[in-house]
């Protein structure tokens, strides 16, 4: 019933307000990480996932594809190369690792569990449809690339 109805930013968003909302209601959870360490994960997690998401939107423009989340029958070329040799789902990792830094940003371990949500979601209402949708548009090939490449990592 929730498989491609809510957009995947729609999902973030929810997941970073609850995240907010965690840290603030659990309080006691609060985690004390030395801030310069915890910048410099910050500034990672917000370049890599922000780099992820650019290059997996780039590959999709060059391809000349669909790149609406809610409409993977519409995919008219399957993306395998450039960042898509190392993970499937680059889009949603960049998200996920985007979700990561404002946990650490919100220092709280209640907050990753708006990670772990994100994720769960994710791989069940968006990312396993898609994979059914590109399985039959592209056959054999897709399944030849679903084995060669993990879905997130």
């Amino acid at each position: 019933m929730l498989e491609l109805r809510v957009p995947p930013a729609i999902v973030w968003l929810v997941c970073a307000v609850l995240m907010g909302l965690a840290s603030r209601l659990a309080s006691s959870l609060s985690i004390s990480i030395p801030a310069p360490l915890t910048a410099g994960f910050i500034v990672l997690c917000v370049l890599s996932g922000c780099g992820l998401a650019w290059r997996a939107l780039n590959a999709f423009y060059q391809a000349q594809t669909t790149t609406h989340p809610m409409h993977p029958d519409q995919a008219s070329a399957l993306v395998t190369d450039g960042i898509y040799r190392y993970t499937r789902n680059p889009m949603y990792l960049g998200m996920t690792l985007l979700l990561l830094a404002w946990a650490l940003y919100l220092a709280n371990w209640a907050a990753l569990l708006g990670v772990a949500l994100f994720m769960a979601y994710i791989t069940r209402f968006q990312i396993i449809p898609e994979e059914r949708a590109l399985q039959r548009i592209f056959g054999e090939e897709y399944e030849a690339y679903r084995r060669s490449v993990r879905r997130w990592v």
